[in-house]
């Protein structure tokens, strides 16, 4: 084992063992509460190009599972992508031996094959103290024997470039009621697999995909969560103003998840702001402002939308109970709304999952439209071959 150091740019140095792959990475330093859920927090797309800080003390003792398990639709069992996205994490203790029925390998073993830098030893307590006070840092992991790698600001590059699938890809539902359009920013297996449990056949299409002209070839449109700042996402905001735009459309049913929900502002005119040091954790408290509920959420995310500067056309959705930030947001006369935190968490909590059911009524109704104004309609848009295409993400 060899020594590390985890170093915040213009602040605190922390000492530790390296436990993980033996190299220096840099990268935006961020924390999450989580008590569960590394493998799917580590292999997120959402969190690209950044150093994990752990809250929870005791990290991998139930081990890491099998990263070739795939469901019934062909879908990652237990991860949200092939591989992890981070390029470090700091734990203040490492679980060196583990246990768990589904585990094939430790977690350290798992970071030296995928390359991603480990630390433990490090009083992460204190990390995130100094993060909550001086907000959004760039971080540094340097291991014994191996050069400073230079600062690296992932915010500063458009991230959903890299994580998006390079062509489209077809998921069949094994009962198939509808078909949705899935615009993939990084989008996590778990929503692809909480659309297809539900009876979607999804096409899931590379984020600059013009969406807008095969929109009417679907029952659905939905926006998936990445990484980075959503202003490097010019043309998908582009092509979402233009679907909104629509007027054949109007009645399409369009569901946003976090970087979703965050294009879908920027398209209808809202701008976004970069929070101080974000939310991440799977226990942060979000109001249903429609109902009064308060649901226990899932987030991953370094901006927000300013729920000040959105139009006449839309209402507030949610509100987060901790900092008081927009949580999501829903059109007035259109089945359209989109959320900044994850109703589909693996691992949990599942307060918001029927939000996937309201979706899926939203998308009924409009195939009921659909049918009654078959007669109507004079043509036929050309049909996209979704059986030619491949059945899983291309990267």
């Amino acid at each position: 084992m060899s020594e590390a150091t985890f170093s915040i740019r213009n602040g605190p140095t922390f000492k530790g063992t390296s436990f993980g792959a033996e190299k220096a990475v840099a990268g935006e330093a961020v924390f999450t509460t989580s008590l569960v859920g590394y493998p799917e927090s580590m292999s997120d797309p959402s969190y690209t190009g950044q150093i994990l800080v752990f809250t929870q003390p005791l990290i991998g003792n139930y081990g890491v599972p099998s990263t070739e398990a795939r469901d019934q639709f062909n879908l990652l069992r237990f991860f949200e992508s092939p591989h992890p996205h981070v390029v470090g994490i700091i734990v203040a203790e490492y679980a060196y031996e583990h246990s768990h029925w589904t585990a094939v390998e430790s977690l350290g073993s798992w970071c030296k094959r995928e390359g991603v830098a480990a630390v433990t030893g490090v009083d992460t307590r204190e990390v995130v103290q100094y993060l909550r006070e001086q907000g959004s840092s760039l971080g540094r992991i340097t291991v014994q024997g191996h050069n400073d790698a230079e600062w690296v600001d992932p915010m500063g590059v458009n991230l959903v470039a890299k994580v998006t699938t390079k062509q489209p890809y077809h998921v069949r539902s094994i009962e198939p009621r509808c078909n949705v359009a899935l615009i993939d920013c990084g989008v996590k297996e778990n929503i692809v697999r909480c659309l297809v449990a539900r009876g979607a056949n999804v096409t899931v299409f590379p984020y600059d995909y013009k969406i807008q002209n095969v929109a009417q070839q679907f029952d659905g449109v939905f926006i998936s969560n990445g990484p980075g700042d959503p202003s490097f996402c010019s043309s998908t905001i582009s092509n979402l103003k233009e679907l909104l735009q629509d007027e054949k459309l109007h009645d399409l049913p369009i569901f946003g998840i976090c970087l979703g929900h965050q294009l879908l502002a920027l398209a209808s005119g809202a701008n976004t702001h970069k929070l101080k040091y974000g939310n991440r954790a799977h226990n942060i408290p979000a109001m249903d402002l429609t109902t009064g509920q308060c649901h226990i959420t899932s987030q991953n995310h370094g901006y927000a939308v300013d729920a000040a500067t959105l139009s006449k056309d839309w209402e507030p959705y949610f509100i987060n109970l901790n900092d008081q930030s927009n949580e999501g947001m829903i059109h007035t006369k259109r089945p359209v709304f989109s959320t900044q935190f994850h109703p589909e968490a693996k691992g949990g909590p599942t307060d918001s999952a029927v939000l996937f059911d309201k979706y899926f009524n939203n998308i009924e109704q409009y195939l009921a439209k659909k049918e009654a104004n078959a007669k109507l309609n004079a043509t036929t848009p050309i049909a996209l071959k979704v059986e030619e295409l491949p059945t899983q993400r291309v990267l």
